[in-house]
């Protein structure tokens, strides 16, 4: 089986790069061929009693290196790569911008990658590439944040985008007596996951905290620096702030180092999504109350073995299918071709010193 992988992967490095640069010309894929390629999947069988083979090389492309959460998910995926005896690899950009993906999916397709697991910038940017690297014999796997679905085979979603959003309004609430002004800290203003849990934290609140009054959205674009910006920002333009919601990593650290060190630290509430690792002294200086998160180490571990089960042939991506993730168990596919790991954990100064990522 190893033998046939590294022809394929010869093979595809020629013939892809072919393609990459004929796509290219002619100004991206037709519609036509999008539908050759999802046909072409849709016929596709499952053989759950199938072996993954060994040599598999699968690729992580996060929003962006040098992120802390991508760093412990990425590690995850390399777990479980190296459980299953294939090979690992992480690439990607500095910057979290839109497009910024498509080169280094590119040079895996013609590397010939059997998976590559991405979590997206942008809904559309990098969909052409990832026709192009499917077209090749790659399988595609988005997680923390999708593409369009007909764009990738699974998506791995943290915890039900639902559930994402009412655990941060719920927070929130608690936090600040029920009522007053709240603001939004952002990553990028087209990530796919960030929007969804925005619109539903905004529709939720609505209905069960009609006493959070939600003022602005702000982009850090998951830079360290601009997300401190904005939030002194914020503080600035709203006096009467009463609470930042931050659902991304990078943004609400940034945000808990300036309240931290600010005459608002103890008057204005900060809440979102962290990890324990960044966020433990603030807790414990009482900057911040409570948070909340997945393992972002176990996402991406259920990733990469999501991406070799469909490598193997165990699943085609079709609703209702099952299978093995190590020793996360058994997961089952739903709609859209999407598997959720679990629901969100929250954190506070009880249980943070329990955690370590």
């Amino acid at each position: 089986m190893t033998s046939f992988l590294t022809a394929r992967r010869l093979l595809t490095g020629t013939a892809i790069a072919a393609l990459v640069v004929t796509t290219a010309a002619c100004g991206g894929t037709t519609r036509g061929e999008e539908e050759t390629a999802a046909d072409a999947g849709a016929g596709a069988s499952a053989n759950p009693d199938a072996d993954i083979p060994s040599g598999l090389a699968i690729a992580f492309l996060p929003k962006q290196l040098n992120n802390p959460y991508f760093a412990v998910a990425d590690a995850g995926g390399e777990r479980a790569v190296q459980e299953i005896d294939g090979e690992f690899s992480e690439v990607g950009p500095t910057e979290a911008s839109a497009s910024s993906q498509v080169s280094y999916i590119n040079t895996l397709t013609q590397q010939g990658a059997d998976v590559i697991v991405t979590s997206a910038n942008d809904p559309n940017a990098i969909c052409s590439a990832l026709d192009q690297a499917r077209a090749g014999g790659a399988n595609v796997v988005t997680f923390d944040s999708d593409t369009s679905p007909e764009c990738r085979d699974l998506f791995i979603n943290q915890a039900t985008p639902q559930g994402i959003a009412e655990a941060q309004i719920d927070l929130m609430s608690e936090q600040i007596g029920g009522s007053g002004q709240v603001a939004i800290l952002s990553a990028t203003a087209n990530a796919t996951n960030q929007n969804a849990w925005i619109e539903l934290m905004k529709s939720y609140a609505a209905e069960a905290h009609p006493g959070l009054e939600i003022v602005t959205t702000v982009y850090g674009d998951d830079e360290d620096e601009k997300s401190f910006q904005e939030t002194q920002g914020l503080l600035q333009t709203y006096p009467d702030l009463k609470g930042i919601i931050s659902p991304t990593t990078v943004g609400i650290s940034a945000a808990a180092r300036y309240l931290s060190g600010s005459e608002y630290k103890g008057r204005v509430a900060l809440t979102g999504l962290g990890t324990p690792n960044q966020m433990r002294e603030f807790v414990k200086d009482g900057t911040v109350t409570a948070f909340a998160l997945w393992n972002p180490e176990d996402l991406g571990y259920l990733a990469a073995y999501a991406g070799a089960a469909l490598a193997a042939g165990q699943i085609t991506g079709a609703e209702g299918e099952t299978f093995e993730a190590g020793e996360l168990g058994e997961y089952t596919v739903g709609a859209d071709g999407e598997v959720v790991l679990g629901d969100p954990t929250v954190f506070n100064a009880d249980n943070i010193d329990d955690f370590d990522f």
